[in-house]
């Protein structure tokens, strides 16, 4: 796994490219033999699914894998700390962990998973793509409102903005926009194996329409919760670790 190097621009740098455009990229995060390993975890992960969309949460249910290994790196979530002081002005919390999430488009369950445009419940978001399919007009493109809002402290704020966006009537007039050129976001063709970092909280996203008969891979990896000293937040958890009955840290509670 690539660690930070003094040849790697700083956190600075990133930070002022993801203010400025929305993201920024490393290129050729992961050589090409871990890109490989990568993509043979999803193989073996996919070919019990039945083809169709499916997604893993969190550090325990993804334990031995390289994504784990990169979510636990501490060089990795310095670089992930540093950006979140730099977006926020704050410290995150002592306790917070990187969580890792593994995303997989494929067959027709995959279809209802396009054009989601969301607010991610943390600051920072990093995005190592693994299968990007590259035939054909579907190949499942990252869509991006670049820094839509400002990262919100108050926390009954923040779910009433999202409260708003995340329904589906919301999601269908975006997407309706999106299509007839209303309005123009930023699409990015992913590379496997590059980084791309952005503000998944300030910056509505989603992915583009994937044909249902190709693989879109990814792995997500979120930091930086806004909210953790709230109590709201606290008792509002994400809608995947909720399902996953996962704790920030993508941890099972201890009963």
């Amino acid at each position: 796994m690539s660690e930070v190097t003094a040849m790697e621009p700083s956190a600075e740098a990133h930070a002022a490219q993801i203010d400025r455009k929305g993201y920024t990229v490393i290129e050729h995060y992961i050589s090409p033999e871990q890109l490989e390993l990568g993509r043979a975890f999803i193989k073996q992960q996919a070919a019990t699914r039945d083809g169709e969309y499916f997604c893993i949460h969190g550090i325990e249910e993804l334990s031995g894998t390289m994504f784990a290994g990169l979510a636990l790196s501490p060089p990795f979530k310095d670089r992930m700390a540093q950006l979140y002081r730099l977006q926020s002005g704050r410290e995150p919390a002592t306790e917070e962990q990187v969580f890792p999430v593994i995303r997989c488009l494929q067959g027709r369950s995959g279809l209802k998973q396009s054009h989601f445009y969301h607010f991610d419940a943390t600051a920072v978001t990093a995005l190592l793509p693994l299968y990007i399919p590259t035939e054909g007009e579907h190949c499942g493109d990252l869509i991006i409102f670049p820094n839509t809002r400002h990262i919100r402290f108050n926390a009954l704020r923040n779910v009433i903005e999202k409260a708003v966006l995340h329904n589906t009537v919301s999601q269908k007039l975006v997407a309706f926009a999106v299509r007839r050129g209303w309005l123009k976001p930023i699409r990015l063709k992913l590379v496997p194996g590059n980084l791309y970092l952005f503000s998944g909280y300030r910056s509505l996203h989603a992915n583009d329409v994937c044909d249902p008969s190709m693989l879109r891979a990814t792995a997500l990896f979120h930091f930086g919760n806004p909210h953790h000293e709230s109590a709201l937040a606290r008792s509002l958890l994400g809608a995947n670790k909720r399902r996953a009955k996962l704790d920030h840290n993508g941890l099972r509670p201890v009963n």
